[in-house]
């Protein structure tokens, strides 16, 4: 589909970020088997930025447009837009024209899907990874806090050679350029929906 844009949370408040933000997605969404069907990927920052962006978008009249944020916290519910409305500091509703498959959650947040891949955590932060401080492989990551998943991370890489300590800024984006997105919808139920349905949506 020509003209899809993909409004994801990320990016903070800088050109540089936001451009890490979009190449980050762009090469994960690649390898996910959209090569050549790749959507518009807008870094809007926060997660009530990405929300307001896309609904503007909506009421632009251009329904080409997926939202994918961070749910923060555990998903209770089986639609994307029942539990952004009903969660404490969002209540966001669910836009005029909008579809449940319009919008998408990373479960807990981003990092988590880091979890499902610790190989390439390992080669990415070298010597010093201590990989036992992540959450075992048995663990669904999808119920795994996102402050434990923060912990995780800043406790596997602090004694790392070559590399700062885990740091959103400076690595989260590279690490998503290089995860293996068949090991993240295996290991997570809502990026394997995510997934599914934006190929659906590009016809890939």
């Amino acid at each position: 589909m020509v003209g899809m844009r993909l409004y994801v949370e990320g990016g903070g408040d800088t050109k540089l970020l936001r451009t890490a933000c979009r190449e980050g997605f762009s090469m994960f969404l690649s390898q996910a088997g959209l090569k050549g069907h790749m959507p518009r990927i807008v870094a809007c920052g926060g997660r009530r930025q990405a929300y307001d962006d896309y609904c503007t978008t909506l009421e632009q009249g251009i329904h080409a447009a997926m939202l994918l944020v961070d749910s923060e916290d555990p998903v209770a519910v089986q639609t994307p837009w029942t539990h952004l409305l009903q969660r404490v500091g969002d209540q966001w509703p669910c836009p005029e024209n909008a579809t449940d498959n319009d919008c998408n959650l990373m479960v807990q947040c981003m990092e988590s899907w880091f979890l499902t891949d610790p190989n390439t955590l390992n080669a990415f932060f070298g010597q010093g990874f201590n990989s036992k401080a992540l959450p075992h492989s048995s663990v669904n990551v999808e119920t795994v806090t996102k402050a434990s998943v923060y912990q995780a991370l800043a406790t596997a890489t602090h004694a790392c050679k070559t590399k700062a300590p885990y740091g959103k800024g400076e690595h989260s984006f590279k690490i998503l350029g290089r995860i293996d997105p068949n090991k993240v919808t295996a290991g997570s139920a809502w990026a394997a929906r995510f997934v599914t349905t934006l190929r659906t949506k590009m016809d890939c």
